[in-house]
């Protein structure tokens, strides 16, 4: 079938309008059902000039007197006022001899009807409008929103679990690419929010991965949201309750600013399109344009709240609600594992030493999760909050958006903080960075997230990450009226981060390094095809709409390689007895640091002792956080607090330059009977604590 829901202006003071416009094709039986509700401001006999226009190029012009055609009273001829049209049509195969038998099969069809309206009597032209036509096949597909989002999530999880079996070299590298694979579907869901035109397969494409923004339809909450609004004083959109009566356009062009002619107080309220400002659009205060009259006209963030059938109203909550429910699921289902384990190991069930670091310091790692959590939701959180700012449904949504993005915000730089200042604390009493973010475990599982995806030595890689999503949130956000500005900054910002990804290249190994340059590399083709979606280079039609071919093409290949990849990588790690045999030791030399279940069993068990004697639970002393700065050292070496994690015979912190653990220095000074004196200043630098002897603390 050929189908169309809505019909534009394409013309100023255009004088036929349509409010409900629904027309559907079937070739099977050669008829036409249409159901039009229009209005006349012109009277008199008229014409129609048809153009049938695929992809920018027009196939079929075609002139039709509307006297012609029986039961279009109202029409022929036309007079003032509204008029209502339900009727089946019967259309001859002649008719459509021109149309191509791919238009009923090619996904999300690019095809549009214009029709041009002329007084029979002086061929004057009175009105332009245009319908978009598409044939039921999109690209928008349900399966590929489950399978990217289930293939995501275990992902996730599976880092969670290789870590947990203490493959903690294999737990990063699946954490990492699973990490850089969800913010690729963010950046493709994040093209779908622009205000920028895209082509209808670049639309529905961009719609598969609205799920990872949290827009995802569910009936009884929309109700909930809409009673919600109602209640804290806001007046929810009513796009979907007025289907029937209303037709909803989906914004041909990106909204730029009308000509100077147009006054300052509507100029302030909403910047029109073409066809929208001929007709005296009005802008209600809940953002949703309505034409004189009464269609709707969707764009941009409002555009995929309308395919997802949301309202535009409920959009915000609707993904602050999946961000958070994200969260309490989260806690509840670890919480739950960590009951599940404790209650197999004391059946006998599981061995002893199976998840032991979990089992210890699963609240700090709980922390950590959250944290990381955090990081992932940020991009949507950014741009939700900031967006209903701009809408103002309710004032405790708008109460809420400020606390959800002031908080996010705190916490993320909260934590980089914690970061650098750890690792220059690191540097300066080793001369490495990654000593103290790998060697203790609370800072690791708590703090891991922002760092342990890059080699140590770019720990301040994550300021850039975190202020290039800030500056994306923004433009988005905040850019919906000016598609243009959106094009241009999202290209200076992809190149930005494409050229300082390949240059420093901050990620862990050449592998992971390869893996983010290359999402690096197709989100700035992604930008580029978004400058001439934009039309600023005026180019034809058919580059338009072969590009948009091109745009799903690639992402599509792309996605599908990805997704691959850490399909494989995540697999291989349960099948193979050693994962981190697979990847190759990293240069920053974290192994050394980091403690392994798999490779340190004797201490573990030397630990459990050491613990047991001490009267704490696997070295995870009730109360401890790194947020008072007061921290430990390894808890496997909670016993002697002098010796260094690397080598036990070597001092934590040498009173001297010429014993640190990273040059060859001599062992620790005996302290048996026989032994003199220790050397001046051996004690009292040995004895501090390693986060009490950074800077602030002396």
């Amino acid at each position: 079938m050929l189908l169309s829901q809505s019909l534009n202006s394409c013309q100023r003071d255009s004088k036929f309008e349509a409010s409900l416009f629904n027309v559907v094709y079937t070739p099977g039986n050669n008829s036409a059902d249409i159901d039009i509700v229009a209005t006349s401001s012109v009277q008199g006999k008229v014409v129609f000039d048809l153009t049938v226009v695929v992809y920018g190029l027009p196939i079929i012009q075609k002139v039709v007197n509307p006297c012609d055609i029986k039961g279009l009273d109202g029409i022929c001829p036309m007079i003032p006022g509204k008029t209502k049209l339900l009727f089946n049509v019967p259309v001859s195969g002649d008719a459509v001899k021109d149309v191509p038998g791919i238009a009923f099969s090619i996904p999300d069809l690019d095809a549009m009807v214009r029709v041009k309206m002329n007084l029979s009597e002086s061929n004057t032209q009175i009105a332009c409008v245009e319908a978009h036509i598409s044939n039921g096949k999109t690209v928008d597909l349900t399966g590929v929103k489950w399978a990217t989002a289930i293939i995501a999530g275990l992902a996730l999880l599976a880092s969670g679990v290789v870590s947990g079996r203490g493959h903690l070299n294999t737990a990063a590298h699946v954490a990492a690419n699973s990490l850089s694979l969800f913010g690729y579907f963010q950046a493709q869901a994040i093209i779908g929010l622009t205000g920028v035109h895209l082509p209808p397969i670049a639309q529905s494409w961009t719609q598969n991965f609205q799920w990872s923004m949290g827009i995802i339809h569910v009936t009884f909450m929309q109700k909930t949201f809409t009673w919600y609004q109602r209640a804290t004083g806001g007046t929810p959109a009513n796009i979907f309750s007025t289907l029937r009566s209303i037709s909803v356009q989906v914004q041909k062009r990106s909204l730029e600013m009308v000509e100077p002619g147009v006054s300052l107080a509507k100029r302030a309220l909403a910047v029109l399109p073409d066809a929208v400002t001929g007709s005296a659009a009005r802008l209600l205060r809940r953002g949703n344009i309505q034409t004189e009259s009464g269609a709707y006209v969707v764009y941009g963030i409002q555009r995929v709240a309308f395919r997802s059938k949301i309202e535009t109203t409920n959009l915000f909550m609707t993904g602050l609600t999946f961000f958070c429910l994200f969260i309490i699921v989260t806690a509840l289902g670890i919480a739950a594992f960590k009951g599940i384990i404790e209650l197999c190991a004391s059946k006998g069930m599981l061995a002893k030493d199976r998840f032991l670091e979990f089992r210890n310091g699963w609240r700090i790692i709980l922390k950590g999760i959250m944290f990381r959590l955090c990081l992932i939701g940020f991009p949507q959180i950014a741009i939700l909050c900031l967006w209903e700012l701009t809408q103002i449904d309710s004032a405790a949504e708008a109460v809420l958006a400020v606390v959800f993005f002031f908080a996010l915000s705190i916490i993320l730089g909260w934590g980089t903080s914690k970061v650098i200042r750890i690792a220059r604390r690191s540097i300066a009493m080793h001369r490495n960075p990654a000593y103290i973010l790998f060697s203790d475990p609370q800072c690791l599982n708590k703090w891991g997230f922002l760092y342990i995806q890059f080699r140590a030595s770019a720990y301040y890689f994550v300021v850039p990450v975190l202020g290039y999503i800030l500056i994306k949130a923004m433009f988005v956000s905040f850019g919906q009226k000016a598609g243009l500005a959106q094009a241009i900054g999202f290209l200076i910002l992809e190149l930005a981060a494409l050229i300082a990804s390949s240059v420093l290249r901050p990620w862990m190994d050449k592998s992971t390094n390869s893996f983010n340059i290359a999402i690096y590399a197709v989100n700035f083709v992604n930008a580029i095809f978004l400058i001439i979606f934009s039309d600023v280079f005026g180019a034809p039609g058919i580059v338009v709409g072969v590009v948009g071919v091109v745009f799903f093409i690639l992402n599509a290949a792309f996605s599908f390689i990805l997704l691959l990849m850490v399909i494989i990588s995540t697999a291989v790690t349960f099948f193979r007895k050693n994962p981190d045999a697979r990847y190759q030791f990293m240069a920053d030399d974290r192994a050394s640091f980091m403690r392994s279940q798999t490779h340190l069993t004797t201490t573990t068990e030397l630990d459990a002792l050491a613990a047991t004697a001490r009267g704490d639970k696997g070295g995870y002393k009730s109360g401890l956080d790194l947020d008072d700065d007061v921290g430990h050292l390894h808890p496997g070496y909670g016993g002697n607090r002098s010796a260094s994690p690397v080598s036990p015979s070597m001092p934590l912190f040498p009173a001297s330059r010429e014993q640190s653990p990273f040059r060859s220095a001599s062992p620790a000074p005996s302290l048996g009977s026989h032994a003199g004196p220790p050397p001046s200043g051996y004690r009292k630098v040995n004895n501090s604590s390693p986060w009490k002897r950074g800077a602030g603390y002396e």
